[in-house]
């Protein structure tokens, strides 16, 4: 695999597709079979919790794509090599790392329970397959917030946690991840330090170091001064600009913010490279052409010299969009395919009913019909970014 189909390469020539497990899904079959499919659509970073299992389950897809790359290459879909696998870290509160709770006995009777049929991810149910489970399923959960507002009793509340930087060290490079990104916001310079001390010693081992901020008052000079405290990095910088988060699967309109945040960090100048999240969904491209934000020209476009012909990171920024993520839109969309995978596999496996502990171990690759539907559906997501780069 030559270097024209790595990840890096992507990233700097504006056509990287990161997918977004999330930082708090800990769902263990669903991250190893997003990861495998949107690996062989041709993805080129796969953003995970900070957990080790989750890290195990996601390395453990990208050893089963490799098994299927050739015949993702046959069948036309956009793997050539495998993905960044990246890790999330908090410096403080944030949506994306918190659990929804409650407690079920306290609902009423009568409620329509509004919070069942609005939860993307299919974590609040009540009386699960008659085991009298009714609540949250906590690792399918991953903090949208989406239920909070619509309790018509008052009931649900979350349950926030913070990367602590006593954990990181051997949490997140013991398992010899490729990249993390630390979830920053506005004013909270003391809480990153603290925390990328701890990342410091052991950033040599990184191929990206990844931020992501929401807007804010103050944004740009926050983001300068995350930018003068890392530098020099000797790996890729990313600022993801985190316009709506967890909004995607809504509708067309989310991508609005996560677009206008991007063209507000651009115009800022910082070194590194600016990629979209927050609300990214199948409209995103499309928008991003009509505004002009994407890459019209192939080229390296990393500065070298002639003393040090290796990349020199942070040289000059881009005028346009190097990437985009996806979260709940893209695995959102693969839902129907996975729901399918579990009622074939508990036809054949009466163990597999039950989703809560343990889980069941439904592998995707074993339903090679399944697998390659899930793969052209995921490609038609991937290809949209890559196509507008490399297909003119």
């Amino acid at each position: 695999m030559t270097n024209i189909y790595s990840p890096l390469h992507s990233l700097r020539e504006g056509h990287w597709f990161k997918l977004i497990c999330g930082a708090s899904f800990q769902h263990l079959p669903a991250v190893r079979n997003l990861t495998l499919v949107y690996t062989l659509a041709g993805a080129d970073c796969i953003d995970v919790a900070a957990d080790p299992a989750v890290i195990a389950a996601a390395k453990e897809a990208l050893e089963t794509a490799v098994i299927f790359g050739e015949e993702a290459q046959r069948r036309g879909f956009g793997f050539k090599s495998l993905p960044l696998l990246m890790t999330s870290l908090n410096d403080g509160e944030d949506p994306h790392f918190r659990k929804a709770e409650f407690d079920a006995s306290e609902c009423p009777t009568q409620c329509p329970r509004p919070c069942e049929s609005i939860c993307p991810a299919e974590a609040i149910v009540f009386d699960r397959l008659n085991n009298n489970f009714s609540g949250v399923l906590d690792q399918l959960c991953y903090g949208c917030g989406r239920c909070i507002p619509i309790c018509p009793s008052n009931l649900i509340f979350t349950r926030a946690y913070v990367s602590t930087p006593e954990a990181v060290a051997p949490l997140v490079f013991q398992t010899s991840v490729d990249a993390v990104e630390i979830h920053t916001q506005v004013g909270r310079l003391a809480d990153f330090q603290r925390l990328w001390s701890a990342i410091a010693p052991w950033v040599n081992q990184l191929k990206v170091v990844a931020i992501s901020c929401p807007d804010g008052e103050g944004l740009i000079n926050y983001l300068w001064s995350l930018y003068d405290l890392i530098k020099p990095l000797p790996c890729e910088l990313i600022w993801q600009t985190d316009g709506r988060p967890m909004s995607g699967d809504i509708g067309a309109g989310t991508t609005h913010a996560a677009i206008k945040l991007g063209q507000k960090v651009l115009a800022a100048g910082l070194p590194g490279y600016v990629q979209l999240a927050g609300g990214t969904n199948n409209h995103t491209v499309s928008k991003l052409k009509t505004v002009d934000l994407l890459n019209s020209k192939l080229g390296d476009r990393v500065a070298t010299s002639p003393a040090n012909p290796s990349p020199q990171y942070f040289t000059k920024s881009q005028n346009y969009i190097a990437g985009i993520a996806y979260g709940s839109f893209a695995r959102v969309m693969l839902s129907p395919i996975l729901d399918r995978l579990e009622t074939v596999a508990t036809k054949t496996d009466s163990l597999s009913a039950s989703i809560i502990l343990p889980q069941p171990r439904v592998n995707l690759e074993d339903y090679p019909e399944l697998l390659w539907q899930a793969v052209a559906l995921a490609d038609t997501l991937v290809s949209q970014i890559k196509s507008s780069n490399l297909k003119k």
